[in-house]
């Protein structure tokens, strides 16, 4: 696991999903730990789009695998701003930068303290040696 990335200004969830803050917008993708334990990715599915309201644990997506499908699960709750429709054509970013053209979608946050129930990468770090 030492190899892998876990940057420090990101919040991380339980289900292995990051949030970046961006100005007034959340930032929402899979762990480069999750990317890793799925292996190549071949299929993202996400279940919303710009304008709907999306809830703190509900399922937004599917990512499929050589290895398995998993549910996305959003880590907060808001208002999708936008989505990554490039993942529809290239699901292979979410492996090859999984904080950076792999992101999933952005939202507005509507409970801004939501963010405090998430995990530092330090927190997410000691998490993931407890699995």
């Amino acid at each position: 696991m030492a190899s892998l990335d876990h940057p420090t200004n990101l919040k991380y969830s339980k289900s292995d999903e990051w949030v970046r803050i961006e100005g007034d917008e959340a930032v929402v993708g899979i762990t480069d730990y999750a990317q890793d334990q799925l292996g190549d990715i071949v299929y993202v599915e996400l279940l919303t789009d710009a304008g709907q309201t999306i809830e703190h644990d509900t399922k937004f997506g599917d990512v499929e695998s050589v290895k398995a499908t998993s549910e996305l699960l959003s880590p907060i709750s808001g208002e999708v701003t936008r989505i990554n429709t490039a993942l529809k054509d290239s699901p292979e970013l979410v492996n090859d930068h999984p904080y950076g053209e792999g992101w999933m979608f952005a939202v507005k946050l509507t409970d801004p303290s939501q963010l405090d129930e998430l995990m530092s990468a330090e927190k997410y770090l000691e998490y993931l040696e407890g699995r």
